[in-house]
């Protein structure tokens, strides 16, 4: 297949490493990865935080750059993108009056998936270590966030993947559906809400005795790997890309 790669905002300026992992993955499957290079932000945290009218020239973007017969299918490393490409960007363009722009865009979210959904559900991928060569040696403990289970629905997708990661073991998070506390600007808004919950957060991930919190979204990571960091925390934060991306021969290290 030929995929487009987005690589989200997040990916692109913070952890870059995990849109090559990204990259790495579908091309030890013999698949093509292209980069369309006009991308830019989705426009979610516009679009959560009420500013729609001004979320419209960058929703257009992100469908005129996509919105191109070039490639198969499109893939991003983070469930709250992929959520808001399906679902935010046709409302957005209904909500403003522009029938034929939500049509483009029905027709993006269409074939846009997050990782583990185009992994699993489009490629066939059920175990990492025999179909990728997955291999991570370490203790992990995994976060499910929220735009990815209840926007997207992607279930347990992630965590099954990487339960079939080579030398891995997977502790159980406590917990595990509540919010890190990030939620894009919530955080910044509502900062000492925010900032319990991601208390909350670190302790349940350090009771596990995991060296390492995976997930499938880096603006979640990056919130839980500082509140960890602050307080001195054993654990990190690694993207579940960067662990597929793993293998005996190249082990991704903490």
């Amino acid at each position: 297949m030929r995929i487009a790669l987005f690589a989200t905002c997040i990916v692109d300026a913070m952890y870059p490493e995990t849109a090559k992992s990204t990259v790495r993955i579908l091309e030890r499957l013999g698949h093509e990865v292209i980069f369309p290079k006009a991308q830019a932000c989705c426009g979610q945290m516009h679009m959560n935080s009420g500013y729609m009218p001004e979320a419209l020239p960058v929703v257009e973007n992100h469908i005129k750059a996509f919105d191109t017969d070039d490639y198969d299918v499109a893939v991003a490393p983070s469930g709250s993108c992929v959520a808001s490409i399906k679902h935010q960007h046709p409302y957005l363009a209904q909500r403003l009056g522009k029938p034929e722009l939500k049509d483009r865009a029905t027709a993006v979210g269409a074939r846009t998936y997050e990782l583990t959904q185009l992994l699993m559900d489009v490629l066939g991928i059920s175990n990492a270590a025999e179909q990728l060569g997955s291999y991570f040696p370490e203790t992990i403990t995994y976060h499910p966030s929220c735009h990815g289970m209840r926007s997207l629905g992607l279930g347990d997708r992630q965590l099954d993947l990487l339960k079939t990661v080579g030398g891995i073991t997977v502790n159980e998070l406590p917990e595990a559906d509540q919010c890190c506390g990030f939620g894009g600007t919530f955080s910044i808004k509502n900062a000492d809400v925010s900032s319990a919950m991601l208390e909350d957060k670190v302790k349940n991930i350090c009771s596990t005795g995991a060296s390492a919190c995976s997930g499938g979204d880096a603006s979640c990571l990056m919130h839980i790997g500082g509140g960890l960091s602050r307080t001195g925390a054993k654990p990190k934060t690694l993207h579940l890309a960067d662990i597929l991306a793993s293998t005996m021969e190249e082990t991704v290290s903490l």
